[in-house]
């Protein structure tokens, strides 16, 4: 009940040095806040852009265009190569007159493709491979282009395999902004701490004198931190929530015009919960850095 009771009176100690200083703490939140928001924001935009692209095709594809004079015997024997390969996940043949016709009905060009003397176009396989490694990728269109009846092999979806690897290095990157900005918030959150011990300087040696120990003048400050973090990661929170709503209407009038229903998303409950708990424990750190410190500087002789 003791510990209890101590430790309420921390929290309300540090409770009433918010109230106290309210503009010097609002500034501080709001630096911090601003520190978050930065590398969220950026994790928060990477996000959208990953759920645009997950509609989209990241899987690679082969297409493979059969020679205009490869034989039937060619063909069929094409045919059984291919299906029979294991490191190809599907083979799916596509006619050139299926080709022609969806490409009429595509482009809207139904009038030109019925005047045309001959089919232009080739018979065709699409082709999707079991490792989607650019090595692998290079030997298996390499193989593919030996067979017998190909005329040619292209590699499809490759820009779909650059877009996710961009997305992965805006991971990295965000990854390493977040170590940056959390000292950057450590440094915030304890020079904050330790501008409040020096102007208790006074009430700290006093506090020695009755008998309080360091870890007992050191829990109000630490609850202090971590308050301050928890705090400026709402604020973070909500500099990103103005962010998206103001960005949502423009954001909506050009998915619009692409005929999209795309809309920005916000972080889900686990992000901003963990976005809660990073902050609250930078803030902690911070506050249990500066405390430290400053206690050795207040009493030199410890």
């Amino acid at each position: 009940m003791s510990i209890l009771q101590t430790q309420i009176a921390a929290l309300k100690a540090a409770l009433s040095r918010f109230w106290h200083t309210p503009f010097t703490s609002l500034f501080t939140l709001l630096a911090i806040g601003v520190a978050i928001s930065l590398p969220a924001g950026l994790y928060l935009g990477l996000a959208n852009l990953a759920r645009l692209a997950g509609n989209l095709p990241t899987q690679p594809e082969i297409s493979l265009y059969v020679s205009g004079n490869a034989s039937q015997d060619q063909i069929k024997k094409l045919e059984r190569l291919l299906t029979g390969r294991k490191d190809l996940q599907s083979a799916r043949f596509i006619s050139k007159e299926a080709a022609l016709k969806g490409l009429a009905e595509a482009g809207g060009l139904t009038d030109i493709t019925a005047g045309l003397d001959a089919n232009p176009l080739p018979d065709a396989w699409v082709l999707i491979p079991v490792d989607p490694d650019p090595v692998a990728l290079g030997k298996l269109r390499a193989d593919l282009e030996r067979l017998p009846g190909v005329g040619d092999v292209s590699l499809d979806s490759q820009w779909a395999a650059r877009l996710q690897a961009a997305l992965h290095i805006g991971r990295t990157l965000v990854g390493l902004l977040a170590g940056l900005f959390a000292l950057a918030l450590v440094a915030i959150s304890g020079n904050a701490i330790r501008a409040q011990i020096l102007a208790r300087r006074d009430e700290i040696e006093v506090s020695r004198l009755i008998g309080a120990t360091d870890r007992y003048i050191r829990r109000s400050f630490l609850y202090h931190g971590t308050l301050q973090g928890l705090l400026g990661g709402l604020m973070a929170l909500l500099i990103l929530l103005l962010l998206v709503l103001g960005l949502q209407n423009p954001v909506s009038s050009l998915a619009t015009l692409y005929a999209s229903p795309f809309k920005l998303g916000f972080l889900n409950p686990s992000e901003q919960g963990l976005i809660l708990l990073l902050a609250a424990i930078a803030g902690w750190l911070g506050a249990w850095v500066a405390v430290s410190r400053t206690l050795r500087q207040v009493d030199p002789s410890r």
